[in-house]
């Protein structure tokens, strides 16, 4: 594969708007650092922000997107509707606005495919699945408060039966799910292709304390191509076909993340990451009601 300035690019969704190829995520930023992290990541360069309401930092993304100087138009926004929200779509995304402070956001995702119950978080809510929500999230499109609508964590068997329901309508334009050397998922990605889903990686990286830092596969072709074992991860899932969302607060790592650019993955370095064996899973969703856990993964993204 030839050298491709990937970081300019931007990958076309089925809802015609185009997601920028590298985000900032937010997950797992401390309060007090996110605002002045999304301020650096706009100024140099990012035009991609992610978050969720799950997060907590909604108000703290708006500010560093206020404190940027970037012109709101030129920015791609994403949030997520919040478990507890499920049977409330259209109030959760107000919220999430009025946080955000802005009247729109480019894309917006049911988060997880379960209606926890906003009176117990360790029930689901009764007579209610992704499915309706999903039929609740297709309404938004008229309000002109969403561009595109979305998905995430979400697996083969959830999206056949999402798709093969009489009521969608609406083919999600994305789903967000974790994918790095340690969980490539290539099922569920190929999966989406097929469906003309578009695939976005979190935890690119490995996320905190990532195991993938020490792993001699990716410190030798960091050290063979001058680069650090995070720029092989992003050229890794952006040669994939992949936008990618590397989470940091720190600038210099944020801007580090940006420089992908001018140099490539030969198809025998991509394959060596690919035949990496191991396998973890950052967020496992121990946090879900303990009756969902074995309806969220059902092994069959690989």
């Amino acid at each position: 594969m030839p050298s491709t300035d990937l970081s300019k690019k931007g990958f076309s969704l089925n809802s015609g708007y185009t997601i920028p190829a590298i985000g900032l995520g937010t997950w797992q930023s401390k309060p007090g650092e996110v605002e002045k992290a999304v301020e650096v990541a706009l100024r140099c360069g990012y035009r991609h922000i992610d978050t969720a309401t799950a997060y907590g930092n909604e108000a703290e993304v708006g500010a560093g997107i206020r404190a940027s100087g970037v012109p709101r138009e030129e920015i791609f926004l994403t949030t997520k509707l919040h478990n507890q929200w499920h049977t409330r779509v259209s109030e959760a995304l107000d919220q999430s606005l009025q946080k955000l402070r802005t009247n729109y956001v480019d894309l917006y995702l049911i988060h997880w495919p379960c209606a926890t119950d906003p009176g117990d978080l360790t029930k689901v809510v009764p007579d209610w699945d992704y499915v309706q929500t999903w039929a609740e999230m297709q309404k938004l499109l008229s309000t002109k408060k969403v561009k595109s609508i979305g998905v995430s964590n979400f697996g083969i068997m959830h999206l056949e039966r999402l798709l093969h329901d009489s009521s969608c309508q609406v083919v999600p334009a994305v789903n967000q799910i974790e994918l790095h050397p340690n969980r490539p998922s290539p099922k569920l990605v190929a999966y989406n292709t097929l469906k003309g889903i578009h695939s976005t990686a979190y935890s690119c990286l490995g996320s905190t304390g990532s195991p993938l830092y020490k792993n001699q596969t990716l410190l030798d072709l960091a050290q063979a191509k001058g680069r650090s074992v995070q720029q092989v991860l992003i050229r890794w899932g952006l040669q994939k076909g992949w936008s990618v969302i590397p989470k940091s607060v720190n600038p210099d790592r944020i801007k580090g993340n940006l420089v992908v650019d001018g140099w490539d993955l030969t198809d025998r370095e991509m394959a060596a990451i690919d035949a990496i064996p191991q396998r973890f899973k950052v967020c496992d969703g121990s946090f879900l009601p303990p009756v969902m856990h074995d309806k969220i993964f059902y092994g069959d993204d690989e």
